[in-house]
């Protein structure tokens, strides 16, 4: 599995989670949901990823995303 396959199934995991959390737990999970958002908007212009830098660092294959 790719970087990019990661960074995305990570970021929807923890979309899915405080979407969860928000209705079980209290509504500021919401935050969460907010800034995993904001660092996939701003990745998508930048090309910067802190889990995409620390997964290259590990040693997982680069997709296209974040070279």
């Amino acid at each position: 599995m790719n970087i990019d396959r990661i960074v995305l199934m990570f970021a929807g995991g923890m979309i899915l989670l405080s979407l969860g959390l928000s209705q079980l737990h209290t509504i500021e999970w919401l935050w969460l949901t907010a800034f995993v958002g904001a660092n996939m908007f701003q990745a998508s212009f930048t090309k910067f990823c802190p889990l995409a830098m620390i997964l290259k660092k590990l040693g997982n294959k680069s997709g296209v995303a974040f070279e």
